[in-house]
């Protein structure tokens, strides 16, 4: 689990700069996240990692192509 965190907490620092308090809360709450899956019944770590990053993601709005400044125009 923790292998598949600092892949994730790695990838998700290379997207964009973050300060570290925001670094630090991300790993927080994609901790959170990963325990949740792990205790569902989840081991594969590749997965966890898609998983978590995708989850990051989407609390920064980076997924949502409105927050990410595409309009259709």
């Amino acid at each position: 689990m923790e292998a598949a965190i600092d892949r994730i907490m790695k990838t998700y620092d290379l997207l964009a700069n973050r300060t570290a308090a925001a670094s630090e809360e991300a790993r927080e709450k994609v901790t959170q996240y990963i325990n949740t899956l792990v205790e569902a019944g989840e081991k594969d770590t590749h997965r966890l990692t898609v998983c978590g990053l995708t989850y990051l993601r989407q609390l920064d709005g980076s997924i949502d192509p409105v927050k990410a400044g595409y309009t259709g125009l």
